[in-house]
């Protein structure tokens, strides 16, 4: 068992923030400023005893790497778990390496990180092939517009364990200075793939094919994603923790803790934290993407963002929002007006836990003809006013299945509850009114509109959820990524898969982990 020290120290970091537009990798929200209402912080993690007298001392020098260029060695720096070696990266990895965990040591994102050279949306023999490597325990940092980004016909091999999880995260985190509502610190980690996209940088490129292709929006020079191979890889993401990202790489574009633009099927994504991002915690626009046990806290507008024809899969979903802070838990568009572009986003959210604080439009919001379904999930409205659970606007995304469209039909609802105070909400642009959304809920199986949540300790499900009866059968659902549950919502206390590899925050607190999110975990 690896043994884990850690420590906390709170300071001050506030950022105002602005909201993305819909073009590029940024949230197609409704725009606007984001107010930080600062709310009480958590109770910190109580500090364990060091012999040493500081719980890091710092590595000798920095490993050597595959790549010539090397790692660059630039001194220490100092936080409260004491005095780290700090090893800079190159600003592109040209050969496949492998950032090997070293006690005491933090690897740094000097600006913007390509792993390896786009290589286009066609897989050439000229492909460069470069998969970066990340062993469990490793911490990353980076400040201001830097972010880490894995360029089509390349690869991440980024896995931890539940003992020790990959941290990515802020120079202000390492040292002490961040409080409850500190986010925007830096870029975040963007996988860019080969599969189909829609909205086309080019706009004479038809929509799904080679030629139509995104760019990373703020990134300089631009770096795209985007093709036609709908299982690419770009490898492998897992057990990590992506901290107070979102920062402005230029007017307002942000990125996410996660962006994934185009990725393939062939990628592998679980067990994700996102924490206080200062846009959307995840954004996934385009491709065909399979994602499992997903935590994203507090994010600052949505916490999970779908677009640009995106074909998405998701089970064990865990959502909380910090009080006061944040748009949707939920917004889904297809193709940025172009409803019939192809393909048409299809989602289908399985065992999901949406936690919604912030007085708002509404939890869930489906539009611009997007296929939707939700299946064995609970939605609840914990915020200081009745936010309503449902939204669904324009006549096109209820409209009914038609294959040579792409179009599934309305959004499904099955074995859905709803824990709010008014559950459903006028949708606009012709979308459905309140009573016709409500209708097509009334025609899903099992679902409960009057249901009394009795989740606890912020996020762990009570009897009521536990015990809901119908469950959908998710294995009938295509593809066979589902795996069959015995409950609704996201995490019970039976096979609670948050233990060991998450951090402590405003929006949700869990146990036996890495300790609060505003210190560095010191792995022994």
């Amino acid at each position: 068992m690896t043994h884990l020290s850690r420590s906390l120290v709170l300071g001050c970091s506030i950022l105002a923030l602005s909201a993305c537009g819909p073009e590029e990798i940024a949230s197609p929200g409704t725009g606007g400023n984001v107010t930080i209402n600062n709310p009480a912080a958590p109770a910190p993690t109580p500090t364990p005893t060091s012999t040493g007298g500081t719980l890091v001392t710092p590595a000798t020098g920095c490993p050597t790497i595959a790549d010539p260029q090397g790692l660059t060695d630039e001194d220490t720096i100092t936080g409260p778990e004491g005095e780290w070696r700090v090893c800079a990266l190159p600003d592109v990895i040209n050969v496949s390496s492998t950032l090997p965990r070293v006690p005491g040591l933090l690897y740094r994102l000097p600006g913007r990180v390509d792993v390896g050279t786009d290589g286009g949306a066609v897989p050439t023999s000229a492909d460069t092939d470069v998969e970066l490597t990340i062993e469990p325990g490793v911490i990353i940092y980076a400040s201001g517009a830097a972010f880490l980004n894995v360029t089509r016909g390349n690869s991440i091999n980024a896995n931890g364990t539940e003992d020790m999880p990959i941290i990515m995260t802020s120079r202000d985190n390492v040292l002490g200075l961040n409080n409850a509502n500190s986010s925007g610190q830096w870029g975040g980690l963007v996988l860019s793939g080969r599969a189909p996209v829609t909205d086309c940088f080019l706009p004479a490129a038809a929509p799904g094919t080679n030629d139509c292709y995104r760019r990373v929006e703020g990134a300089t020079p631009d770096t795209y994603f985007g093709g036609e191979l709908e299982d690419d890889s770009s490898g492998s993401v897992s057990y990590m923790q992506i901290r107070y990202s979102g920062f402005v790489l230029s007017g307002d574009d942000e990125l996410q803790s996660l962006t994934t633009g185009g990725i393939g099927s062939g990628t592998d994504i679980s067990f994700i934290q996102s924490v206080n991002s200062s846009d959307d915690g995840i954004e996934f626009f385009g491709g065909v993407v399979n994602a499992k046990n997903i935590i994203v806290a507090g994010a600052e507008d949505d916490s999970l963002d779908s677009d640009t024809g995106v074909k998405l899969n998701m089970q064990y979903v865990l959502v909380a929002q910090r009080q006061d802070i944040g748009d949707a838990i939920i917004e889904a568009d297809s193709n940025n007006g172009l409803y019939d572009d192809l393909p048409r986003q299809d989602t289908q959210l399985v065992n999901a836990t949406l936690i919604q604080r912030k007085v708002d439009d509404q939890v869930v919001r489906i539009r611009g003809a997007a296929d939707y379904g939700i299946y064995n999930s609970v939605i609840i409205d914990q915020g200081s006013a009745a936010t309503p659970c449902i939204r669904i606007d324009q006549a096109e995304t209820a409209e009914p299945a038609d294959a040579p469209t792409d179009e599934n039909g309305p959004p499904v609802f099955n074995s859905v509850a709803l824990d709010c105070a008014t559950n459903f909400r006028d949708g606009s642009d012709g979308g459905p009114t309140a009573a016709e959304a409500e209708a097509l809920f009334d025609l899903g199986v099992g679902n409960d509109k009057a249901f009394t949540s009795t989740i606890a300790s912020g996020y762990l499900n009570g009897p009521n959820e536990d015990d809901f009866i119908p469950l959908f059968d998710v294995t009938t659902l295509p593809g066979g990524f589902f795996e069959a549950s015995t409950f609704i919502g996201a995490v019970t206390a039976s096979d609670d898969w948050t233990q060991g590899w998450t951090c402590d925050s405003a929006a949700i607190t869990f146990t036996n982990n890495t300790g609060s999110c505003g210190a560095i975990p010191v792995f022994n």
